[in-house]
Parts: structure tokens; C-alpha cells; sequence
């Protein structure tokens, strides 16, 4: 079930929601997403002639690949016409895993319609998530198109999931912030997988608009 204006207002209230620095809901809510902003660092790849990817393969590691990044913090960046960035949002997600909440990112249509992408088909945001958001960002257009650090970039959608999760989300960006990989869980050294289980006996099963008004 996909939140409402009103849910996530009550949400954000309730920290079952977590984004710092908090949007201006004035402008940034709208009737079922909220918009995030920009940050200031963008990731480049270098690129190495004849080099080739295998995800695939038993050994194959991003992390391995950090190298091949180049970073950058600056205002702006010019995206150029059939050319890929790593972005990031200004504001940090929390969706702690017992708030049952998991999200969505997706792109706003006023750059949809010059033929920017903001995610490469990784739109889910997992319920237990922590950290900025990375945007991988591609302009199919025609234009040089100018990224200012705070514009509004993306939306996200949230969700109500079912039950809370066994396990939360632990993959290789779990605590990712646009200063690097893996920052520690905020809810993480709190609330151990035993609470969790007990929780997911106790609570009862709630609908989103009676589980978040209440």
C-alpha cells in the first residue's frame, strides 16, 4: 500500500520515517511522493580502453572497482549527452525495519523530459535501509544539461510492507553515504534480530492508514 501526503506527514512525526536534513514538506510533499535534493559530490568512472566487467564471477567485487572512480564535490556538474554519473542526495533515509515502511526513488518528469534518467533499473529503497541515496544518473537527450547541488532531483514513494523483516537490509550499500560505503546502521546496534522476531509475533496486522494514525 503506497502512502499518502498524510501518512508520511504522520510517518516523518512519528520517526518511522527518518530523513535528515528534513525536507520542506511545503514544497517538497506532494499527494503520494516526497522530493529530495541534490548533493554536491558526483562520482566519475575512468575509463580504461579494452577493459571489460564480469559481475557474474565468483570474484568479482564493486568495491574492488573503487578505484576506478573519480570523485568530486562542487557545485554544479555538466551532464553531457550520453554520459553516466554517480550522484547522491543531500538528505540521509532511515526506514527502520520496524516501521514496516520500504521506498521507491524515482525521477521527476521536469528532467524526465530532457532525457534524464536518475536510476539505472535499482529503485528499491529496503525496508532497514540507513544513508544517503545514490542516484546513478544517464542523459539520453541531446543537451548538455547543468546539475545544481539542492535542486530537487527525485521523488521517493513509500510503501507498507506486510511484516517486518527477519532480516534487514544488509547488502554491500547498507549505511552508504556520499562521504563512502558503509556507514553503520543508526537502528542496527539497537535492536537485535530477537526484538525483531518478537515484534513481528506481537504486533498485529494493521492497515497503513490505521497503522500510522493510530
Amino acid at each position: 500500500m503506497i502512502l499518502t501526503d498524510r501518512e508520511i506527514e504522520i510517518a516523518l512525526t512519528k520517526r518511522q520515517i527518518i530523513i535528515e536534513p528534513m525536507p520542506n514538506l511545503k514544497t517538497a510533499l506532494s499527494s503520494t511522493t516526497l522530493d529530495l535534493t541534490l548533493s554536491d559530490i558526483f562520482v566519475e568512472w575512468k575509463p580504461i580502453g579494452g577493459s571489460t566487467l564480469r559481475p557474474g564471477s565468483a570474484e568479482y567485487s564493486y568495491k574492488n572497482l573503487l578505484p576506478l572512480q573519480t570523485k568530486l564535490k562542487q557545485q554544479s556538474y555538466t551532464l553531457n549527452p550520453n554520459s553516466f554519473v554517480l550522484a547522491w542526495t543531500s538528505e540521509e533515509v532511515e526506514l527502520p525495519e520496524e516501521s514496516r515502511i520500504a521506498a521507491r526513488v524515482e525521477g521527476k518528469s521536469s528532467l524526465a523530459r530532457l532525457g534524464v534518467g536518475i536510476h539505472v533499473t535499482a529503485p528499491t529503497i529496503h525496508c532497514g535501509f540507513s544513508g544517503n541515496i545514490q542516484l546513478e544518473m544517464f542523459n539520453f537527450g541531446p543537451h548538455c544539461i547543468e546539475l545544481d547541488a539542492g535542486m530537487r532531483v527525485c521523488q521517493l514513494i513509500f510503501e507498507q510492507t506486510y511484516g517486518t523483516p527477519i532480516k534487514g537490509y544488509s547488502g554491500i550499500f547498507a549505511g552508504q553515504t556520499n562521504e563512502g560505503l558503509n556507514r553503520p546502521f543508526l537502528y542496527a546496534d539497537i535492536f537485535s534480530p530477537i526484538v525483531v522476531c518478537v515484534f513481528n509475533l506481537l504486533a498485529p496486522r494493521f492497515s497503513c492508514h490505521g497503522r500510522l494514525s493510530g
